[in-house]
Formats: structure tokens, sequence, C-alpha cells
């Protein structure tokens, strides 16, 4: 049978380059739609209407990804080209909370979306618009980000996806998240040692599916597991703690003679295909119910990178300039795969039926989630110039109400609670652990989770954060850079959200200056460059309490905001308590506070970030004062706010703040004859005050670490004493 006529042509077609005949099988298996009317997934994995459409379904993946990535003469077809089948199983089966670790399968997913009609809800309603709105500001970026209806995560570096869908599955018992894990990205950091800990520490939580994308390829070369054997494959999974691997291998089903381990199931004869498919399906069904049923499940499904689509093999990873839609091997890919518009409207109507509507309007992420009341946090203040207190502990206390009044939170740390001054979060909240110690504040169903990889304390915090439940993630400031890929990840992905979620907040202590017998191993402050430059993002805020009574009130600020990344950096030192609450309240809305003031001739004013970096600064202001030269000593704490409007990007955010200090505010705090930045970090922190002060000044901050006895020593080392702050200040008052 001819293309049907254009009357005939769904709406939703607008824009397709080409169609297809309608195939004999349709007359058998085309007529009604595999999801009933008012049903939410087919009936039987094994049902030949059921295949036949999932088959269609897969193709009509294949020719979208294709078309829209041609249409921009950019993006990645080739990977999720060869996992079409599983995902086309997973929406026939009813299953639409599907997460991916691989971010090159953006355009894959996109098509996903579309074809459920998710993709509405931002104005795309044709095919025509699909492809216009590919890698096109507010529109679909190359990479999954927050913005995109029907998508639960983000998705750039690799190694990230598994913690969105174990945290889907945490906080969502019943439902199935399935994970696409890509077999090039395997070998990135953690991803099995995070599934590992997981299941350790949560082992009733399985409902949660890896799908391994077993192509053989990575971006430009054969992947690194290209040479496993299938048993292999199985015996390294079991190996990682998964009870079922599931495994289809597209090569038995090979009736076209293709060379080599890996297979193009679209070279097949029909009846092939049509089996692969059946046997994808049913492989869908059954790992789903596995997973679904307490088992630690995987699904692998062996097939060609690039399976249907231009090339095959790591050619096929992505499109370069001239790879258009009137390339030949574009258009005979797209000829091949190209549905008859009657096909397309049945594969429309699967998608709308499946799991109960769009995922825009299903998916878990597509709501709020409800949140335990705090009532009012006990904060406790202590007295200004009263016995010196150690802030971390001040703000664990806090952390152990919030956990003992919400049951999802979570506190993650690498194995470090104790020494970072925050013992007492094990005590109240407890380790989850399974063995139960008393001596060590662990058991089976606590709310600590401890993991020795920074990506997995990051990942499952950043992630339960993303997904609407609160988190905290504590790490020693010299070791959390090995967690960052994913809170980026993740705070970009909330200033995009369309929905107001936790802020992603994090506890970062023992700063370099602690850390002299350790020496530069454990001082690593170029972290806060990392922060420093995403500060202008809009929605980051690095903080910097000046003391125990300062941390307090920002922990309890950070807890009322939504959609940020919320750092917050404090000595595990007992240090004295220079502020009030309201001092600090103050310093969040207008970056900074003024801590004391002397009179004199000339004015030095101290902007200093830390809470240890004071006590030489404070020496210093008594040695200028003797010399009858006055100062200002002013404790930045929330930098952000320091910025002119115009620097930073917070008209873009999802939950804009554009609250910045003044010129006016500025000038009273920093306005002097001369303005000393000090920091025991980046100097990329203080760059909001250089940029807008008139008035001379000069920078301190760390320059390299060392092995030292004491926290004076390493500060003298990097030039940050009260003699260097003096020389420099009478220097440039001339």
């Amino acid at each position: 049978m001819t293309v049907a006529t254009t009357q005939s042509i769904p709406a939703f077609c607008e824009g397709i380059q080409h169609f297809g005949e309608l195939p004999p099988e349709f007359a058998a298996y085309g007529q009604s739609a595999a999801i009933a009317p008012e049903q939410t997934a087919v009936s039987s994995p094994s049902d030949p209407v059921a295949v036949y459409q999932t088959l269609l379904a897969a193709d009509a993946l294949r020719y979208l990804t294709l078309q829209v990535t041609a249409s921009k003469e950019s993006g990645h077809p080739g990977g999720f080209a060869s996992i079409a089948e599983a995902i086309a199983s997973l929406v026939m089966l009813g299953h639409k909370n599907i997460i991916t670790e691989v971010g090159h399968h953006a355009p894959g997913f996109y098509s996903n979306v579309f074809l459920d009609r998710s993709l509405e809800d931002m104005g795309i309603e044709t095919v025509q618009q699909l492809c216009d709105r590919f890698r096109e500001t507010h529109g679909l970026l190359g990479h999954l980000s927050g913005q995109i209806p029907g998508l639960l995560n983000p998705a750039g570096p690799l190694g990230q996806g598994q913690h969105f869908a174990m945290v889907g599955a945490k906080l969502h018992p019943g439902v199935l998240f399935p994970v696409t894990i890509g077999d090039g990205g395997l070998g990135e950091p953690y991803i099995m040692s995070s599934f590992g800990h997981f299941n350790t520490a949560y082992p009733t939580v399985t409902n949660f599916l890896p799908i391994l994308v077993w192509n053989g390829y990575s971006q430009e070369h054969h992947s690194m597991v290209s040479t496993k054997s299938n048993r292999a494959m199985i015996d390294y999974w079991r190996g990682n703690g998964f009870q079922e691997v599931v495994l289809v291998d597209a090569k038995d089903f090979d009736d076209a003679n293709q060379p080599g381990d890996y297979v193009d199931s679209t070279a097949f004869s029909f009846p092939q295909r049509f089996a692969f498919t059946q046997a994808v399906l049913e492989a869908t069904d059954k790992a789903a119910k596995l997973a679904l049923g307490g088992t630690l499940t995987v699904l692998i499904v062996k097939q060609l990178k690039g399976a249907g689509v231009h090339k095959r093999g790591a050619q096929s990873h992505n499109l370069y300039p001239g790879d258009s839609l009137q390339r030949d091997y574009i258009v005979s890919a797209l000829t091949t795969r190209a549905l008859h518009p009657d096909a397309w409207a049945l594969v429309r109507t699967n998608y709308e039926r499946s799991m109960g509507g769009p995922g825009a309007k299903t998916a878990v992420t597509e709501s709020v989630l409800p949140l335990a009341d705090l009532g009012t946090l006990p904060l406790n203040e202590f007295s200004v110039g009263g016995d010196k207190q150690v802030a971390t502990t001040a703000m664990g206390a806090l952390v152990g109400y919030v956990g003992q009044q919400d049951a999802q939170f979570v506190v993650t740390n690498a194995d470090g609670n104790a020494a970072s001054g925050i013992n007492n979060i094990n005590q109240a909240l407890k380790i989850i652990h399974p063995t139960t110690d008393a001596t060590y504040f662990q058991q089976p169903q606590g709310q600590v989770y401890e993991p020795l990889s920074e990506d997995a304390c990051a990942g499952l915090a950043a992630a339960q954060a993303l997904f609407g439940a609160r988190t905290l993630w504590c790490s020693y400031e010299s070791f959390a850079i090995n967690g960052l890929p994913i809170w980026q990840t993740v705070t970009q992905a909330m200033a995009e959200l369309r929905r107001p979620t936790p802020s992603t907040i994090a506890l970062f202590t023992a700063g370099a200056l602690e850390q002299g017998r350790n020496g530069w191993t454990h001082q690593r402050p170029e972290v806060e460059n990392y922060f420093a430059g995403m500060l202008r993002n809009g929605n980051v805020y690095a903080l910097f309490p000046t003391d125990a009574n300062s941390i307090q009130v920002c922990y309890d600020w950070a807890l009322a905001t939504r959609n940020k990344g919320i750092t917050i950096t404090a000595s595990k030192s007992p240090l004295p308590v220079r502020t009030t609450f309201e001092q600090t309240r103050r310093a969040l809305a207008e970056g900074a506070v003024t801590l004391a003031s002397i009179a004199g001739d000339k004015t030095v004013v101290f902007a200093v970030i830390g809470d240890m970096t004071l006590i030489p600064v404070f020496e210093a202001a008594e040695q200028l004062a003797v010399k009858g030269i006055g100062s200002r000593i002013v404790s930045v704490v929330n930098p952000r706010q320091l910025y002119r409007p115009t620097d930073v990007a917070w008209d873009m955010c999802s939950e804009p703040d554009s609250n910045f200090l003044d010129d006016a505010g500025f000038e009273r705090l920093f306005g002097g004859d001369v303005l000393i930045g000090v920091t025991g970090g980046s100097s990329a922190m203080l760059e909001p005050i250089m940029l807008r002060s008139i008035a001379l000044r000069d920078t301190f901050c760390w320059r390299r670490g060392e092995t030292t006895a004491s926290a004076g020593q390493i500060m003298a080392l990097n030039g940050l004493t009260a003699d260097d702050f003096v020389a420099r200040a009478t220097a440039l008052l001339g």
C-alpha cells in the first residue's frame, strides 16, 4: 500500500521528511492500539500485537532521533539507537519514570517524550517544532537539563544517572526507575561502587533498574568492555551484588550474517526483528517485575551502536557539519526507517495511554513532593565574647533536629562526621549500616549515609534534593572536589527547574588552615574557585559563617530556600563568638557584617572571608590603632550578594533572587582609604568586593599547602599574618 493522502496525516507529524508504505503486517497487528483505552500498559509482553507495536515505536524513536539531529547537523543519535527497543518496551509496559546516565542520549529522550505529548507543555506540538527547537535557547538542550517536561534528570558528565534512579526508588516505593547506562561510561567513576553502597545501606530498595546499553563502542572507539563475553559481563554484575542479570543479545537473532559480536537488529528479516523485539519486551517485563519485587536486577541489551541510523559503531555517535537532512546516507537511513502515517498515529496512541498520560503529567518529578513540617529550629545563641565554640558542632545539633522531624532527610558524608566536629549528627540520626553497633552510632535504619566516595555522597544528596526531599552533604573542603560534578549538574538543573524543590545544601569543614599537620594532601581550598565561578549562575550561594551563632542562622536560612545550591564552609575548631543571630541575618541579605570599627586619621577596611582568618586581622587592627590608623573589620558571609545585579544571571533562574547590596550599602561596609581582602582560601571569592571597590586595595589569600604544627604557621607561610597586613596597609596609605 502506498502512503496515505495528506488529509490522513496526523497533525503532530508536520515536518516529517519521509513517510513509508504501510507494511503487510500492519493488517494483522495494527488495527487497534496494543494499550487499550483506560489501560496504562499492554496486557501481555508476549502478545504479538504488543510486540509488533513495540517494534513500530522503536523505529519511530530511531527516525525522530536521526531527523532531529540531522536538522541541526549536530547531536548524538547512535548510542540511543542501540537501545530503542528497550525504551519502547518500557513505555509499552507503562513505565515512564526513565532516567539516563548518558547525556548523549538526549535527542532520543526528547523523541520519547515528544511521542507522549509531554513536550506540548513547552509549546512543541509537531515534528517541525521538535527539530526547530533542538539545541536552541529555551528549547531542547544538547544534553538533558532540568527544564524539559516529562524528563526526570539532567545528564551531562557520565557516571551520574544512577544516583537519580536510586533516589527515585528510595522516595517512591512501588514505582520503577529504569536508568540507561552506556557501556562507554561503565568505567566512569563510581557507577558500580555507588550501586554497591546503596544496596548495602538500603537492601530493600530495589525498584531501580539499570539498563546497560552494551553496544561495543564509546564516543570515538571501542568501549573498554567490548571484549567481555556474555558470561564475563553477567559475572561482572553478579560480582557487584546484582542477584539477577537479564541479558538479550541481538546476535542470537541475526539472520543477516553480520560479522562481529555486535549486530544491528534492523538488518534482520522481519520475523527475526519481531523475535528480537519480543525478547527485549519480555526481558524488560521480567526485569521490571524482579526489581519491583525486591530483587536487585540489571537488564542488558547487546546490540550494535548506531542500529538503524546513518552509520554504525563509534562513527554513529554524533553528527558533524554537513550531516544534513539532504546528505545521502541520512536520507537513506530516514527512508528505511520511515513509518506510514497510520503507524505514527498508532505509536502516538500507545504513548498517550502509557502510565495514564504524558510523563509531563504523571512522572514523579512533575509534582512537588510533600515535605515534613520542621516547625521552628531550636537555635542556641551563644554569648558574644563568651566561651569559644565549635561552629560545625552548633550546626550539627540543628541537623539532628531536622532529621528527627523529617524521616526522608538524609545526611551524606564520606565516613567523617566525627572528624568534622559533627558526631552529634551521628548520635542523633545514626549511620546507616547493616551491623548495629552503639559504639559507632550505626544501625540499619539510620539517616546518615557514609560511603567512602564523595561522588556517592554528593550524588545521593543532590539527587534527593532535585527529586524534592531535604538533604545535607558533608565533606572536608579538600575532598569535596570529587563530588562536585553532580552537585554542579543538579544546581544548574535547579536553576532551570519548572517546580520548586529544596535547595541542595553542603557543609564543608576542616579548611586548609586547620589541616597543617596533614600537609598539602588535605589543603586544597582551590575548590572555592569552583564555587566562586558558580556564584554568577544566579542560584549558587557560598556561605562563610563568622562563628557558631552565624552558622546556625545560615543553615536555618538555607533550609527555607528553594532551587539553590548552598555551600556552608566553617571550622571544626573552637573559635570566638563574634556575632549575634541578627547580625548574620543582615549579613545574609547584604553579604557582610561589620564586626569592629576603630577610629583613626585614615581607615583601613578588612574584608575577611572565613572564621579563623579573623584572628590575625583583629591583631592587625590593634597594631594599626597604635599607629593612629583606624580600621573596619567586615566579615563577608554571603559574597554572592555583593555582586551587582548585572553581574549575575539571577533573572534566568526559576526561583529568582534579585536582592543585591546597593552602592550606598557597599560604601557603608567597604568604603575607606585602603581595602585589604583576606581569605584562607581562593582569592576568587573576593571578586565582587574588588570589582566594586574604588579604594586602594590588595588581596591576601591561600598560596600553597605545607606541613606545619599549627594554623598560625600555615597562615604565616601563606602571608596571612597581622604583620603582613599592617605592612601592606601602611604602604598603600603612603
